[in-house]
């Protein structure tokens, strides 16, 4: 009997397609992709699938539901809906410095505006005012704010000084910010990262507009470019062995030779060939299908097959 591997979909509407084709093509009846059709969720009920890979779930608490369901009967879900349920860019920056990635330097924020239910009591921990004089100078102008735990370039702001971070840090109401130090780069690049050890360099430039960031080449040249390109991957490799995600992203900004991980927490990646073009395209279907295919032959029904990076299983 074939074993199914399933998508949920997201906002694209490319790779899901190509990636259940692809599947199906390297299969060869054996492994049989579709897209997850949910009719009911039943507790603790097994709806069949050996591998899911997951696009959607981090706007869909329902769909999260039900992959924690469907992990807890065995199906190997791309990435681990328990670890991404938890993660967020703070910590993953925090594990980052203790396993030797270059960091922009980075300071936590409390809340512009108290969060719902809570009252001048519930800082009694918090000592006002913080020590600006050291986060300032710590942290550098200009400087890049952005939410611990948010994604996609929202609320991410550029600011000046001090008193341009007050001012933009007060638009961010409930939301916890962190502000980190800018790294005026020579050359960027994003990295698509499966399986924790297929690996693809794609140059990238995040100042142009969504539709031509993937329009640039390396600035880096000869030697040094072989060596950054390198390092760069096993960087990637490490932080994502820590991490624990099998479908991921980790974006480096170079500064005097040196990758600083700039962003590193995106399990649902762009994937869409209208954005990451055809090449890349090609490089992100084929990969992700022959992942899908080797969790499914690991797949067995009964057993807890989902995957934790080291920074869990090495306490263990």
């Amino acid at each position: 009997m074939a074993k199914k591997i399933g998508i949920l979909f997201g906002m694209e509407d490319t790779f899901p397609w190509a990636f259940i084709d692809k599947v199906n093509e390297l299969g060869k009846g054996e492994y049989i992709a579709e897209p997850v059709q949910i009719d009911k969720l039943e507790q603790g009920a097994d709806y069949g699938y050996a591998v899911i890979i997951d696009r959607i779930s981090q706007d869909v608490p329902f769909y999260r539901a039900y992959l924690k369901n469907a992990a807890v009967n065995g199906t190997y879900v791309i990435n681990n809906p328990f670890w991404w349920s938890a993660d967020e860019k703070f910590f993953n920056n925090a594990l980052m410095s203790k396993i030797g990635i270059p960091l922009p330097k980075t300071v936590l924020l409390p809340s512009h505006e108290r969060p719902t239910n809570t009252s001048e009591t519930s800082f009694r921990n918090l000592k006002f005012p913080h020590d600006w004089e050291y986060i300032f100078n710590y942290i550098g102008f200009p400087a890049y704010m952005k939410p611990h735990d948010g994604g996609g370039w929202r609320n991410v702001y550029r600011v000046e000084s001090p008193e341009d971070m007050w001012a933009k840090h007060a638009e961010t109401e409930q939301l916890v910010m962190m502000v980190q130090e800018e790294i005026v780069f020579e050359d960027y690049y994003r990295v698509y990262c499966l399986g924790r050890k297929y690996v693809h360099i794609m140059p990238y430039e995040p100042r142009n507009p969504h539709h031509l960031r993937y329009a640039t080449t390396h600035k880096t040249e000869g030697k040094e470019l072989e060596k950054l390109l390198k390092t760069i991957t096993d960087y990637t490799i490490k932080m994502n062995e820590a991490l624990g995600y099998d479908f991921n992203t980790v974006e480096f900004a170079v500064r005097d030779g040196i990758p600083y991980a700039i962003d590193f927490c995106n399990p649902a990646p762009d994937a869409d060939r209208n954005s990451v073009g055809e090449e890349n395209f090609q490089w992100i279907v084929e990969h992700a299908a022959k992942l899908a295919i080797e969790k499914a032959k690991d797949y067995k029904p009964g057993k807890i097959n989902i995957d934790w990076g080291k920074f869990v299983t090495n306490q263990l």
